[in-house]
């Protein structure tokens, strides 16, 4: 059996870490081609690199039936008309699914499924869960005032792929319209700001 520290971890919701566990850093220079409005986010990025979003995450096995997770922390912010988000990724395992758990704030997960093409925005907000299922791109967008926090809990050998995102990105884009998170096109986003 292993040791009780390799079973029990602290986190803390007000800053988004975990005891002891290894804290990705993402700024926004790191979200480059995550936004649609490419000239936003140029303008954005002149008037400094601020921390967009923390992951932290416990590993502690590997192999079939082992779960991981993560607490992650986006700031509240926007670039242009995007509010600030993820990177957004799918998973090297495609059928591996994940839950994601709100702790405080108020956000909204954009899943897509690659198969289907189908978007949704779906709530992320204090005790709430939104199920991601397999075979479904995910990106978490914090769409309130303070910083969103949730945990992420996915099978180890989920893996995440960055990459497939990175090149083709999301088709849909969750902007502010009339002070409210509204989900749109991509193209008819970027063809709205004259950038197409």
């Amino acid at each position: 059996m292993k040791r009780m520290e390799e079973l029990l971890s602290r986190f803390n919701p007000d800053t988004g870490t975990i005891d002891g566990a290894p804290t990705v850093t993402r700024r926004l220079s790191d979200l480059r081609n995550c936004f649609a409005d490419e000239r936003a986010y140029e303008a954005a990025l002149q008037q400094g690199n601020p921390i967009i979003y923390t992951v932290a995450s416990v590993e502690p096995a590997a192999g079939d039936g082992q779960l991981h997770y993560c607490i992650g922390m986006i700031m509240p912010g926007r670039v242009g008309d995007e509010y600030y988000l993820t990177k957004g990724h799918l998973h090297e395992w495609r059928p591996a699914a994940e839950f994601y758990i709100g702790l405080r704030g108020k956000g909204m997960m954009l899943l897509e499924d690659i198969n289907s093409g189908e978007s949704r925005m779906l709530d992320l907000v204090a005790n709430s869960a939104v199920y991601v299922p397999g075979f479904t791109a995910h990106r978490t967008v914090n769409v309130g005032a303070v910083p969103l926090v949730y945990l992420g809990v996915y099978p180890a050998a989920a893996g995440h792929d960055y990459r497939t995102i990175a090149e083709k990105n999301f088709r849909k884009v969750i902007v502010m319209r009339n002070d409210r998170p509204v989900l749109m096109e991509r193209e008819e986003f970027v063809r709205g700001l004259g950038l197409i």
